[in-house]
């Protein structure tokens, strides 16, 4: 019995780590983008994927970075573990021994914080433009990185006989060379562990690495962060896939090798050699790699910063806008530029970089809210429409917006409006129409909603009629009032969650915007028929182009700015995010109609008549810090309850 009970118990964990794993393979084979319905087996994501150039380049960003990062700091680690063992006095070794473990038992966002306040500070010291950079990101990853090749080779140093050095030196090597002859082959599993280790945490690092990566260098768990904004594409979960069995197979291959060397000196001593051979190699095209980037000719070079999955990226057949513009300044100018392309999850991420002296970019593309606020901290460089002739097909509802009235710093980039979806199979038609339908008691623990404050009581304003930016608090309680009357009927509080939810038919009612209702319809299961409609009041949100001022090539901003205004860029641009476009060049093509097809543009183009006004009186803004917090708070009581 305790025999069966053992084995149930490891089968109960082995269940519990791999079954996820399981399930992303499977879905990588997915025809649909779906992760709770199989459609069909394809490769389909995995054609995408090696399509994907980003994706591809955060792959090797996160390799290089890796190589690099787990060869310098075993280097390193083993040096000062050396060090460390030839103390003589134990008081120091445990004060070493203390300091060592401090950066593994310290949280990651502490020292990712702390290491971006130290790179700041250097760099304002030294009047640098930017902070932060792909050198700042390797020095935190040898730092984080350091303690656990130390941990590993110390223990190898104590088992081996001290007398080996000695004797080698007796027999005529020099100190270096009694290290590499005599102590090095000892402690080579301890060596090569702890190269093992650092390249594992530095491949999958993420904390760290978000606060101290710089413009033009993104890593691969960077970039499926990024993605959130709407949803993983399942190029992810091939990707992942190739990664686990790539591990799984060296894995294989290193405990055969291991098998066979064992109790085997000859061939032990072959490893060796071959595990410096391997490691002599890898340094010196890493190495050559860096000559090679360094002395590369210099071109022209612009710092884009933008939301995730938020431009048109040549997936899916479509344009890459990043490259075409390149090609397309060669042309146009007869010299290169190279654009560095960056993401972020939020406005707040962007700010806090841009506010902080981090980083320094030519482009970025906001919220309204945001820009509004950038712009009353001089964050912001009004622009010369002379370098952007094709603001012209810019409408005239789009223009003189609260956030920027006399329209000196912003190029509206697109547009959208908040509505509700609903599962046509369960929500009978004469409850639609308003926001009643999200506290209708009929189809309680179906209906999902927003897990943000500001969202959350916005749904509740709307329907209330109460301004979404007043400062009352009392009509801020009368709004938590109405959500604490929801709670019992809500489902779950979800943000990105809400594209599986919905997709598979688990929940049947939520409020989300326009473009990525069209995400959801495009991966719904077979038995959901997901519809949509505006409520009568419901937010409105506008992203625009800006130039921070920390920009460092203004004009080729410009430049760049007046080129996604042009008509290829901004129709694949719109068809690829699939929110509106406030270009003429767009909503009058007819070749964009044809491509999205006329109910996907009646939806999307509804509240475009009426644009200026409803935006104005609707749009979020900027709350005073009072009121921010008094919202929150609020928002903690209803989450509590």
């Amino acid at each position: 019995m305790k025999s069966t009970a053992s084995k149930v118990y490891t089968a109960l964990i082995m269940i519990f780590l791999f079954a996820p794993i399981a399930i992303l393979i499977f879905f990588s084979f997915n025809e649909a983008k779906s992760l709770s319905v199989f459609s069909g087996f394809s490769l389909n994501w995995y054609k995408e994927l090696f399509k994907d150039t980003e994706t591809l380049k955060a792959v090797s960003n996160t390799l290089l970075l890796a190589l690099l990062a787990s060869l310098l700091s075993t280097i390193i680690g083993t040096a000062a573990a050396v060090g460390i063992d030839k103390l003589r006095s134990k008081a120091i070794r445990r004060t070493y021994d203390t300091v060592t473990n401090i950066p593994m038992i310290n949280p990651d966002i502490i020292t990712g914080i702390s290491l971006m306040l130290m790179f700041v500070f250097v760099g304002r010291l030294f009047h640098a433009s930017t902070s932060l950079n792909f050198y700042t990101m390797l020095i935190a990853h040898i730092t984080f990185c350091l303690p656990y090749v130390i941990l590993e080779v110390l223990p190898k140093l104590k088992q081996m006989d001290s007398s080996l050095p000695e004797a080698a030196m007796d027999l005529g090597c020099t100190p270096i060379k009694a290290f590499f002859k005599a102590v090095l082959p000892e402690i080579m599993p301890g060596v090569v562990t702890g190269l093992i280790m650092a390249f594992t945490l530095s491949l999958d690092d993420f904390v760290i690495s978000y606060f101290t990566t710089g413009n033009g260098f993104q890593t691969l768990p960077i970039r499926i962060y990024n993605m959130t904004k709407k949803t993983v594409t399942p190029k992810m979960y091939a990707l992942a896939t190739i990664i686990f069995f790539t591990i799984l197979l060296l894995l294989v291959i290193r405990n055969i090798i291991s098998g066979r060397s064992k109790n085997n000196v000859k061939k032990r001593q072959l490893n060796r050699k071959a595990i410096y051979t391997g490691m002599t190699v890898v340094l010196a095209a890493l190495v050559g790699l860096i000559i090679v980037l360094k002395n590369s000719p210099s071109v022209r070079v612009l710092n884009v910063y933008n939301w995730g999955e938020y431009i048109s990226d040549g997936s899916d057949d479509s344009l890459d806008t990043i490259k075409a513009f390149e090609q397309w300044y060669e042309e146009e100018y007869g010299s290169k530029v190279q654009v560095n392309y960056s993401t972020f999850a939020s406005n707040e991420d962007m700010y806090a970089k841009l506010s902080g002296g981090a980083v320094s970019y030519d482009v970025i593309i906001p919220s309204d809210y945001m820009i509004a606020r950038m712009k009353d901290e001089g964050m912001l460089l009004p622009l010369n429409f002379d370098n952007i002739p094709n603001y012209q097909y810019i409408g005239e509802n789009y223009r003189n917006l609260y956030y920027d009235e006399d329209n000196m710093y912003s190029v509206p980039y697109t547009y959208g409006v908040i509505g509700v979806i609903y599962n046509a199979n369960i929500v009978d038609e004469e409850d639609i129409g308003g926001w009643d339908l999200m506290w209708n008691p009929k189809y309680s623990g179906n209906i999902l909603q927003y897990n943000n404050a500001r969202d959350g009581f916005g749904t509740a304003q709307y329907k209330l009629g109460i301004d979404v930016n007043t400062e009352s608090k009392d009509e801020w309680n009368i709004a938590l009032n109405e959500l604490e009357v929801q709670a019992p009927l809500v489902k779950s509080y979800v943000m990105d969650e809400i594209y599986n939810m919905m997709e598979s038919g688990e929940a049947a009612i939520a409020s989300y915007y326009a473009g990525d209702y069209f995400t959801m319809v495009d991966s719904e299961a077979d038995d959901v028929d997901l519809q949509f409609y505006y409520p009568e009041r419901t937010n409105y949100f506008v992203d625009a182009m800006c130039i921070p001022s920390c920009c460092e090539d203004k004009e080729l901003a410009e430049i760049f700015i007046n080129y996604m205004l042009s008509e290829e860029p901004a129709i694949a641009n719109a068809e690829y995010i699939y929110y509106a476009s406030p270009n003429s060049l767009v909503y009058e093509s007819e070749v964009y109609f044809d491509d999205i097809g006329e109910d996907t543009y009646d939806v999307l183009y509804a509240a475009s008549s009426n644009f200026a006004e409803d935006y104005n009186k609707y749009a979020y803004r900027n709350l005073s810090p009072e009121m921010l917090d008094y919202m929150n708070t609020l928002w903690e009581t209803l989450k509590i309850s």
